[in-house]
């Protein structure tokens, strides 16, 4: 086996994620931010503490919405030209779902340009955030223990198909600013003061899976949920996290989990604020990815 190489998005979150994993090397390639009239590369120059406490007290949000860019074709052709000068014979490259937006698209055609040089492998993670970020370090994991590149993917493909990303967003304000939820359900939802459970379905859709009374009723859906989602799966066969843009929810989440029988086995990770601006500084939420059994088929 040749040298090899794992990169992620920017919005797999692999920054702002345990110190542990930064032994991998993990390259990030960058999406962009634009908020307040600046523009800012996600995890380098933008702190998301710091862009949710702003999202926050926004005066008029509706008409200061921040916006994400795509990274540039130089900025994904630097990558990959640093790999070939590296001598990486081959790479993984994790990105957020295509659901979201053109980024996955567009690095696996800038790597197509590669192929007579190195092997490519762009993979679409049909979710974002630390999710997407998990798989990176999943990869690389496995890349450190000779594991064959053609059974990694398979591996990343049966991961896919198990991963879950399930939360509450607090307010519908971002939801409906950003023109996710329109007209008439939009209106009664401000009204009676609804809450949607949103999850990412497996083409890598953030969808509401369904909608609760109050933030607090739909926390306590969502712990429901994901305590269906372990079944009688062991804490050392999955990884389990919490996902925030925000404090509000998070604490909230935390008090009555135990109730459902819930244990988040992994630090907490704050969502990307290029997966956050669109959902607002008021989500609380869970990551989960089982890890495989001998017992389970990988195909």
């Amino acid at each position: 086996m040749g040298k090899r190489f794992v990169m992620c998005t920017s919005t797999g979150c692999i920054e702002y994620a345990p110190e542990r994993y930064r032994e991998y090397n993990i390259g990030i390639i960058r999406i962009h931010v634009l908020f307040q009239g600046k523009e800012y590369l996600e995890g380098y120059d933008l702190d998301p503490v710091d862009f949710y406490n702003e999202l926050e007290k926004l005066e008029d949000p509706k008409n200061h919405l921040p916006k994400t860019a795509m990274p540039t074709v130089e900025e994904i052709r630097k990558h990959f030209d640093e790999a070939v000068e590296q001598g990486y014979d081959e790479g993984i490259v994790i990105c957020i779902s295509s659901y979201l937006g053109g980024t996955y698209n567009l690095i696996r055609l800038v790597a197509e340009d590669y192929k007579d040089r190195m092997n490519i492998h762009v993979i679409d993670s049909r979710i974002t955030c630390f999710g997407e970020g998990l798989l990176a370090v999943r990869a690389a994991q496995m890349i450190r223990n000779d594991v064959p590149t053609e059974q990694i993917l398979k591996e990343i493909d049966w991961m896919k198909a198990h991963q879950e990303f399930i939360g509450v967003d607090g307010k519908l304000d971002y939801l409906i600013y950003n023109g996710r939820l329109k007209g008439g359900k939009a209106f009664m939802g401000k009204m009676l003061s609804i809450c949607p459970v949103v999850h990412f379905t497996r083409e890598g859709e953030c969808a509401s899976l369904t909608t609760v009374r109050t933030p607090k009723k739909a926390v306590a859906k969502t712990c429901e949920i994901m305590k269906d989602i372990i079944g009688d799966r062991k804490p050392e066969d999955y990884i389990l996290f919490h996902i925030f843009t925000g404090p509000s929810l998070i604490s909230y989440m935390e008090a009555i989990e135990g109730e459902y029988g819930i244990k988040c086995n992994h630090e907490s990770v704050i969502m990307s604020p290029v997966s956050g601006c669109h959902n607002g500084p008021w989500l609380a939420g869970y990551g989960y990815l089982p890890l495989r059994r001998d017992d389970e088929p990988l195909e």
